[in-house]
């Protein structure tokens, strides 16, 4: 587990910026970064810019016209259209954002391609992940789906099976919707009930169509869940799916959202099991899909609090460098911190929760909701990969 590790940063990507009082502060970006630097892991890892996608690769997934509505509304915002879903409350349109969106995107691209280059190869691009932008219109904060463009950059390249894995507390709506008729692409959501959270899509029964039937799979988990049954839930379905489908990549979303903190969501998990589950998808990759591992970042707007250490310790995992987590705060980031924001920092890289959870084969309990819901997706998709319920 020694191979190549890339991180994938550009300044230009903290003006990706709705403005303010949008939960999506681009100091999160800025935060991780120091924190990656006071770290190290800069020096870990090989960190490199890249282009910004251009028109012929963003149309890998999305649709010329709404390229084209996306650089006008990036000229003149006030030529937003909400058909295109700009210019909305959650998609607000801003100078310049084409540019940063397809410097992103143009990122996470670039990652696909340096860990198809060679087996045991890692990528991380915590500014991406903005998996909810679909072929024709913005969404939930996403203009250009980076996660779905940089899977289809790697079928481009002759990957013929890709694994998606979304860990975000939304469902992976676009990503799902670029793929649901491909049978090269499986795609995994694990998020909150959809009739608690936004989009509102996520079935279990959503598995995609005609040959791709089975490779869509989704995991709805009810709200308030902890550590314990969240991380149970997890290693319920994926391990077997992965054996199963064979990967030659793994794609992971790393959305910090399923925190208890953030203030758009409603799962309840510690920074300790955000941390469990990136050592699960390193784990994984190596297992499943020769070491070739893309991360990306995706939601969190606990911007100070949690997305900076949750995404520092993916991407020391991915440089093969994990952060003890009983590591205290480098007491420089925290005068950036203050210094920024005028608040103190965290002091640990921990939220003091050692994760466990109770292995599926150790039985199912019909009266536990997280297992009914676990149960709903094993019996929706396992029998098209030939899988025992």
């Amino acid at each position: 587990m020694s191979g190549e590790a890339w991180l994938m940063w550009d300044e230009g990507v903290t003006r990706y910026d709705f403005g303010p009082g949008h939960p999506m502060d681009p100091i999160r970006l800025e935060l991780t970064m120091r924190l990656v630097e006071e770290f190290g892991l800069d020096r870990r890892l090989t960190v490199e810019s890249a282009p910004a996608a251009g028109d012929s690769t963003l149309r890998l997934v999305h649709r010329p016209d709404y390229v084209a509505a996306v650089r006008a509304a990036s000229a003149d915002p006030m030529k937003a259209d909400p058909a295109y879903g700009l210019g909305t409350e959650d998609t607000p349109a801003f100078e310049g954002m084409h540019e940063a969106s397809s410097l992103i995107a143009g990122l996470s691209v670039a990652a696909a391609d340096r860990v198809w280059s060679r087996p045991d190869t890692h990528a991380v691009n915590f500014s991406g992940g903005l998996h909810h932008a679909m072929p024709g219109a913005a969404a939930g904060f996403c203009v250009y789906n980076d996660a779905a463009l940089a899977i289809a950059r790697l079928l481009e390249r002759g990957a013929r099976r890709v694994a998606y894995l979304d860990l975000d507390v939304h469902h992976g709506d676009g990503v799902q919707a670029a793929f649901w008729e491909d049978p090269r692409v499986l795609t995994i959501s694990l998020h909150q009930d959809p009739r608690s959270l936004f989009p509102g899509t996520g079935w279990a029964e959503e598995n995609g169509e005609g040959n791709a039937a089975g490779t869509a799979v989704n995991l709805a988990l009810p709200p308030g869940i902890t550590d314990h049954d969240w991380l149970r839930a997890l290693h319920g379905v994926v391990p077997e799916l992965l054996a199963s489908f064979g990967p030659e990549v793994l794609v992971t979303q790393h959305g910090a959202d399923t925190h208890i903190e953030d203030p758009l969501a409603h799962l309840a998990l510690t920074l300790d099991a955000q941390r469990s589950s990136m050592e699960s998808c390193h784990a994984w990759a190596h297992e499943h899909a020769d070491g070739r591992w893309l991360a990306l970042g995706g939601g969190g707007y606990a911007v100070v609090d949690v997305v900076p250490r949750s995404w520092t310790h993916l991407t020391a995992i991915a440089g093969h460098a994990p952060i003890e987590l009983t590591t205290p705060v480098p007491e420089n980031w925290r005068g950036l911190v203050y210094a920024r924001t005028m608040g103190a920092g965290p002091h640990r890289m921990t939220d003091g929760r050692t994760p466990s959870w109770r292995p599926w084969e150790e039985g199912y309990d019909p009266a536990n909701p997280v297992d009914r819901a676990v149960m709903a997706t094993r019996r929706a998709i396992y029998p098209a990969h030939g899988l025992l319920v």
